[in-house]
């Protein structure tokens, strides 16, 4: 891995804290589309509920991130699909997620 893994370790710290922020509420001027809605738009979601889905998929990638610092990008063999699948996955949720089930009806 290039550069200093403490470097890594900051940036895992950082995410953590946004994703705290944005699961208790407090951040939901970080979810992007959201913040730029117009305020009809606004009033179609359930915000405590997108947050919650977005602050929790965001925990989940920063968590997979500090994985793969703890094994310093070295992997073992049969773990190595779960990053670039993970990713993909947990963001296609959030985006599913948010779309149907934070919307009000």
């Amino acid at each position: 891995m290039n550069g200093p893994i403490w470097l890594g370790w900051v940036v895992v710290l950082l995410l953590a804290v946004i994703s705290i922020v944005v699961f208790i509420g407090k951040g939901k001027f970080l979810i992007a589309g959201f913040n730029t809605a117009s305020k009809e738009e606004r009033e179609k979601y359930n915000v405590k509920r997108l947050c919650h889905i977005v602050g929790g998929g965001f925990g989940l990638l920063t968590i997979l991130l500090a994985v793969f610092l703890y094994f310093e990008g070295e992997l073992p063999k049969k773990f190595q699909w779960i990053f670039p699948g993970g990713y993909l996955v947990i963001i296609a949720l959030i985006l599913i997620l948010s779309n149907t089930i934070c919307k009000k009806k």
